[in-house]
């Protein structure tokens, strides 16, 4: 068989199966696949969204360096293809969905903040005040013990719009250019 040409490496999973994975519904799915579609078109229509594309619909800037996006969009990239398809996608966007479970996200933000991915967070990663063993490193579940005692810890993990969702607000299909006209 040969590789998959680009028409056919755009075809998107079923919204009914990546509705059973994740906690969206099918219409849900259905509006992320607008979404998908407007970020990973941006720069290049080819069907995927990359690194530059992604940053752009984070940001707003597909051009600055930063450690946290480039980490979201590997943690998205769970392919590590160099490229989110629609299912990666749907399956990263189910964590920031308010009706997660609190215990998932700090999963989740644990794996944000263990930048070298060694199984704990070490003290040029985050703060003390999590390492309750004082090892100098945070093991996932006193993480999840700090998430318990600081719910703020995770405010960041809910995007309140994913819940009902049949529409984006405006602000998440602008793009630098836009913002530049409207400047």
């Amino acid at each position: 068989m040969g590789c998959l040409c680009t028409k056919e490496r755009r075809i998107f999973e079923d919204p009914s199966m990546l509705s059973t994975q994740t906690i969206f519904t099918v219409k849900e799915v259905k509006t992320l696949n607008e979404l998908y579609r407007k970020l990973g078109s941006t720069l290049v229509d080819d069907g995927f969204l990359n690194r530059e594309e992604f940053k752009l619909g984070l940001f707003r800037n597909s051009k600055e360096k930063s450690l946290f996006a480039d980490r979201m969009f590997d943690m998205f990239d769970s392919k590590h293809d160099g490229v989110i398809d629609f299912g990666e996608f749907v399956r990263s966007m189910s964590i920031f969905h308010p009706d997660t479970p609190q215990e998932e996200k700090a999963i989740f933000a644990f794996r944000l903040y263990d930048i070298w991915q060694t199984g704990f967070i070490e003290k040029e990663e985050t703060f003390e005040e999590a390492d309750s063993d004082k090892d100098g490193m945070i093991d996932i579940e006193e993480w999840k013990d700090l998430a318990v005692r600081r719910p703020t810890l995770l405010r960041n993990m809910t995007i309140p719009y994913l819940k009902d969702m049949t529409t984006f607000p405006s602000f998440t299909m602008r793009t630098e250019r836009e913002d530049e006209i409207n400047i």
